[in-house]
């Protein structure tokens, strides 16, 4: 029985790692508090949980304010992006739901492309963003690169999301449940599970030889395209990258 509360063991270190993330999530809430923050913090929140899912998370803070601070001028200019394009695809949608004919339909459909799109971009930037060492421009291209590459992966990270917001508006009772939920871990947890895909797709893009010498040493190639390697080694490269962040640091 006394072995079940020693440190090592699972359930000791299960109780470890949801203290890390309500730790984490409530850091990821208050930076987010002035709006116009939430692309830094929704950076600083995958590069921890990212860590984490490696074992190397560390001091949960340290990461989480070194990552937001680095990354704040892109993530802010990301997240503004992000917002507008999403404010002016909402309008279309609204706008065209007023009007009929097949021209206004086709032109519906295309929308909702666009935003599906968007929204597998979304799902990557801010964790490319995180480990990478790219131009805004590129994150945005890289992203979209990612999301067809594993459409597969990303189809089950897009899942988990929409799952957990349908389980929130389903009714009042989770509602109320989901908000605790939310406010307590949620966001931090979702962006764990995310992990589980984002590690091994990142992981595609990482040579074997930095890999051997440091596992933070992350690097993107210039060209788009698969790498002549061994099965066990297998790469691709990324358009206009460059070198990735040293251990603990990302580099703008």
């Amino acid at each position: 029985m006394s072995g079940i509360f020693n440190l090592d063991s699972p359930l000791m270190r299960a109780l470890s790692k949801l203290a890390d993330l309500m730790i984490l999530n409530l850091l990821f809430l208050l930076c987010c508090i002035p709006i116009f923050t939430i692309g830094a913090a929704l950076t600083g929140l995958n590069y921890v949980t990212l860590k984490m899912r490696d074992g190397e998370e560390g001091y949960i803070a340290r990461s989480f304010f070194k990552s937001f601070k680095q990354n704040f001028k892109q993530a802010t200019g990301m997240w503004m992006i992000t917002i507008f394009v999403a404010a002016i695809l909402i309008g279309d949608l609204v706008i065209l739901r007023s009007m009929e004919g097949a021209f206004y339909t086709v032109l519906n459909v295309i929308i909702i492309i666009i935003c599906i799109a968007c929204v597998m971009i979304f799902l990557y930037q801010f964790a490319i963003l995180s480990r990478f060492d790219n131009t805004v421009k590129n994150t945005f291209k890289n992203s979209f690169i990612m999301a067809i590459a594993d459409f597969p992966r990303t189809i089950l990270m897009a899942l988990i999301v929409a799952a957990a917001i349908i389980v929130t508006f389903f009714n009042g009772t989770t509602l109320n449940w989901a908000l605790l939920f939310w406010f307590l871990v949620g966001f931090a947890a979702i962006s764990y599970c995310n992990t589980y895909f984002l590690s091994k797709i990142f992981n595609k893009y990482i040579p074997k030889e930095e890999e051997d010498k440091n596992p933070d040493a992350w690097d993107v190639d210039e060209t788009m395209g698969p790498k002549e390697t061994s099965e066990a080694d297998e790469t691709m490269k990324l358009e206009d990258g460059s070198n990735a962040d040293d251990t603990d640091e990302t580099i703008i």
